[in-house]
């Protein structure tokens, strides 16, 4: 069985250098942190570090037990700290993964009803692709899963989506080019200059297909995955671009720009991904009762 003791020296030597540096944070010898080390070596029929000159350097062995480690001892500290809570100021975790396509806008306007819980919430949140978060939600590394599509059906992994709602889309551009382009919507946005998300979105087919059915050619000079991003160069006026309808008061009001057009033919989608069918943690409640209650009409569910 693994010895944590002597991994654990291994990861404080690794982390600060050199033995010496790892004696005053550990407040032992260098002969006992050495011995340790080299035991756990003599178990594997391993070298985890070589010396170069007076430095000590990892191994590739070493380079690839490093991060284990530092995972376990992070968990460690972690656990330690819920232990030594008083059960009255122990928090509930809640790890949330953000399909990184998804508008931050909206993210936070779902995730925000679990700070209002009457149990305290340690919310964790991370955004990364969508497959990359299901795989971390399929071994519990997280809780739930916000983005804008249900759980791929391709993918082998045990999930279920629930849908929070969906909206349509508003178009917005500064006030030059409003002036230009936005008089009659949708045909002022013919050879109007475009920012649309990028191609690992959803809403990005739904609106090339009714740029198709209503007979207009935009002309599209930048892709997004990043909504913020894609705002960013809105407000700048490098062209007119699309966001959530249900957004459209905050984005008109931060970045400056008008409205000068809606549709609910594209709709864009949000989704509530988990591994429990019947959803029990407080936060996930939270986040499905108040996008129902407050973010999307009824009608639109």
């Amino acid at each position: 069985m693994l010895n944590y003791r002597q991994l654990h020296y291994f990861w404080v030597v690794a982390k600060t250098g050199s033995i010496v540096r790892a004696c005053d944070q550990l407040n032992l010898t260098p002969q006992t942190i050495s011995g340790q080390i080299s035991l756990l070596e003599q178990t594997y029929g391993i070298e985890l570090f070589r010396r170069v000159g007076r430095q000590l350097e990892l191994t590739e062995a070493g380079r690839q037990a490093l991060p284990y480690a530092e995972q376990m001892f992070q968990l460690g500290g972690e656990l330690e700290a819920m232990l030594r809570a008083r059960p009255d100021e122990q928090q509930i975790q809640f790890r949330v993964g953000v399909a990184d396509v998804v508008p931050k806008s909206i993210v936070y306007r779902l995730i925000a009803p679990t700070m209002e819980l009457s149990e305290p919430i340690r919310l964790t949140c991370r955004e990364d692709k969508l497959e990359r978060l299901l795989a971390d939600l399929a071994i519990q590394r997280l809780d739930l899963v916000i983005s804008d599509s249900p759980m791929p059906s391709h993918l082998d992994i045990k999930g279920y989506s629930q849908k929070l709602g969906e909206c349509g889309i508003s178009f917005f551009a500064t006030e030059e080019l409003a002036r230009r382009h936005g008089a009659d919507f949708p045909r002022g946005l013919h050879g109007a200059p475009l920012l649309i998300p990028g191609q690992e979105t959803v809403v990005r087919s739904r609106l090339l297909r009714w740029f198709a059915e209503q007979q207009l050619q935009p002309r599209i000079i930048g892709e997004f995955d990043d909504s913020a991003l894609m705002q960013a160069f809105g407000q700048s006026g490098s062209g007119i671009f699309i966001a959530p309808s249900v957004i459209a008061d905050e984005v008109m009001q931060q970045y400056g720009v008008q409205l000068i057009g809606q549709t609910d033919a594209v709709a864009e989608s949000f989704y509530a991904i988990s591994v429990e069918r019947k959803v029990k943690h407080p936060g996930i409640l939270a986040i499905t009762e108040g996008a129902r209650r407050e973010l999307f009409t009824p009608l639109n569910l």
